[in-house]
């Protein structure tokens, strides 16, 4: 099984938003006057879809408080994050991009500090969220996984499949169940960050989650 976050193909140039149908339950009784009691009548509860009403799994962690509302962000990944967060975070900005992966739409932020950038997006090809990282990890399938501290309450993993190196990391953040909005800096020689690529992924992180919980 491949890693999940996928380098984008180039820089300089997240997939179809997913229904999520939360589990209601509405009991109603009826009584029919001239007609005597009748036994209350139950609605049926809506069944969740097979991708969210088994998650999480694999010894994955529920996301708490899970965000819904991301359709802006996974059209427009530059959306979550502006411009003048990522400066303060990695210095000067000098274009944002959008790029089309696999699992979805991200958004790649070049710093003048060439070629250092950051790039994250809403990975909603991967339909499992954090619980497909874990089961890939069960499996062997990553050289890299570190759960780590909730960033701004919501569950997250370091990980990597073999990507390992000075200025990069990989970090995951459960936004639902079923979706995870994934970050990773590469950063070199002159990025203030370059000793601590983890921390701006989280820092970055924590910013796209305070924005998606204000849409």
């Amino acid at each position: 099984m491949t890693e999940l976050a996928i380098e984008p193909r180039k820089i300089g140039s997240p997939i179809r938003p997913s229904a999520i149908l939360l589990p209601i339950i509405i009991a109603t009784s009826v009584t029919l006057s001239g007609c005597g009691n009748e036994p209350p009548v139950h609605s049926t509860p809506p069944t969740l879809p097979m991708s969210s009403a088994r998650l999480p799994s694999s010894g994955a962690p529920a996301v708490p408080e899970p965000i819904y509302n991301t359709t802006t962000v996974e059209k427009d990944p530059c959306s979550a994050v502006p411009n003048a967060e990522i400066e303060e975070l990695g210095g000067k900005v000098e274009r944002s991009r959008t790029v089309d992966l696999s699992v979805g739409l991200s958004c790649s932020w070049l710093f003048f500090e060439a070629p250092s950038t950051v790039s994250a997006g809403l990975a909603v090809g991967n339909k499992d969220g954090l619980s497909a990282l874990y089961a890939q990890n069960a499996a062997g399938g990553l050289t890299t996984f570190r759960p780590v501290a909730p960033v701004a309450g919501h569950p997250a993993v370091i990980y990597a499949n073999g990507s390992e190196g000075k200025g990069t990391c990989t970090l995951a953040v459960g936004i639902r169940d079923d979706l995870v909005y994934t970050v990773t800096p590469h950063l070199s020689s002159g990025n203030p960050m370059l000793t601590d690529p983890c921390g701006m992924a989280t820092k970055v992180a924590a910013a796209a989650i305070e924005n998606l919980k204000k849409s």
